[in-house]
């Protein structure tokens, strides 16, 4: 017989909801800001502002993909839509050419730029603005906590062939 869950008590259940609240809202607020000013998505903006603080501007699909949190199939659709604008371009690994990596462009490297300040005012505005030094921390200790949680179980679990 399976074990009775344990259940939320009521404060609980309120930081869930609070968060969860969040999780929905904050990406529609950064996209639509990001599609608004940049013409460009959330997930657009990470894969080229990672790429744009990598040595060589460049990165391995799949390390870019364990670095924004993606798995490799979506980003690989991103990439080839990024790829026809010229904000990137997929070529083999010079280290290893059964790896595939991304090169962010001039272009990309100029979009990148160009919306990162309307991006940084976003988050300020949304999430920084208005916390104590104390609760920054704090958002960032429990995002590093929860995110290491998730990487956790992730790696428990046994792939599907």
């Amino acid at each position: 017989m399976p074990e009775e869950p344990q259940w939320l008590n009521d404060r609980e259940t309120e930081a869930w909801l609070a968060l969860a609240s969040l999780m929905f809202t904050l990406p529609g607020a950064l996209d639509a800001q990001l599609s608004r000013d940049s013409d460009l998505t959330l997930f657009d903006y990470s894969v080229l502002s990672s790429l744009s603080m990598t040595p060589g501007r460049a990165q391995r699909l799949s390390d870019l993909a364990g670095h924004i949190g993606s798995s490799l199939s979506r980003l690989s659709n991103v990439v080839k839509r990024l790829e026809r604008r010229g904000l990137l371009r997929r070529e083999p690994d010079p280290e290893s050419p059964r790896y595939t990596r991304a090169v962010l462009t001039d272009d990309g490297w100029d979009t990148v730029v160009a919306a990162a300040p309307g991006h940084v005012a976003a988050v300020r505005r949304y999430v920084i603005d208005g916390l104590t030094e104390g609760q920054v921390t704090a958002l960032r200790e429990v995002a590093c906590h929860v995110t290491e949680r998730i990487n956790e179980a992730s790696a428990e679990v046994p792939r599907r062939r």
